[in-house]
């Protein structure tokens, strides 16, 4: 005898909360890239006249952030925003590795006898605003972007969140410099910088097939006989999360 056909479907958030996230992460969004527009100009510019490497690559990455942030703004302006998350993921990944390789062949040159990078207060000052601030927009985002089952979302807090962790390693290596004249602590800490664009970006390239949002979690009944029974359906659903990544998977920010 055969058990009755079961269709398992997402306890995901309704239209109207949907829309309300949607409008959350485009408020996030925009958020970043003004904090962003603002702290590429003064890291540019404070990173040039102190000829410091890590502080311009620093800038340079907030350019991106801006690019991927408004990747993100133009995939949720669209009226079905999950048709453009591969295009955003992809514009997402992309960013990084620009960043990655401009900071790896400027950082090489520092290395190799180039201009020696000075004391700057402004950049000190700039790296402790971004470490204390770009953790909560991180966040934020993130948090809606899963329960939205949003990659691309988690993809540019993920590119927020960096933010952070190169804010610490800017800070770091221009308090070295500064107290010690270590100059080679700045293309050091721009190298970190490289090296973990390199990582987000990969990640960010595989999110649109590490993960199918909401999907996951659907499973017809045609699987289910007197041979699997309803409980297996259940528990292979069960495997993915809200944003229908599996375990170990990278591109929600399930492995992180």
């Amino acid at each position: 005898m055969s058990l009755p056909l079961i269709q398992l479907t997402p306890a995901g958030p309704s239209p109207v909360r949907r829309a309300v996230l949607a409008r959350r992460v485009r408020l996030f969004v925009a958020a970043t890239i003004t904090y962003n527009v603002i702290e590429a100009v003064v890291a540019i510019t404070a990173g040039t006249l102190a000829s410091s490497t890590a502080l311009i690559g620093f800038g340079l990455d907030s350019i991106i952030e801006v690019a991927s942030a408004a990747a993100v703004a133009w995939q949720f302006a669209g009226r079905d925003p999950e048709a453009r998350e591969k295009t955003a993921l992809r514009i997402i990944a992309v960013s990084f590795f620009a960043l990655a390789a401009y900071v790896t062949v400027e950082s090489v040159r520092a290395l190799l006898g180039g201009a020696e990078a000075q004391h700057s207060s402004i950049g000190l000052v700039l790296a402790g605003l971004s470490l204390l601030i770009m953790p909560v927009l991180s966040y934020a985002q993130r948090r809606a972007g899963r329960e939205l089952g949003s990659r691309s979302a988690v993809a540019d807090s993920k590119q927020t969140l960096l933010c952070t962790y190169l804010s610490a390693v800017l800070l770091v290596g221009l308090a070295v410099n500064s107290l010690f004249g270590w100059s080679w602590a700045d293309p050091i800490a721009a190298l970190v910088i490289a090296a973990v664009a390199v990582k987000e970006g990969r990640e960010a390239w595989k999110g649109d097939s590490c993960c199918a949002p909401n999907a996951a979690l659907h499973a017809t009944a045609g699987a289910t006989t007197s041979d699997a029974p309803a409980e297996a359906a259940t528990a292979t659903a069960g495997e993915a999360d809200a944003c229908g990544c599996r375990p170990g998977c990278s591109c929600c920010g399930t492995s992180s």
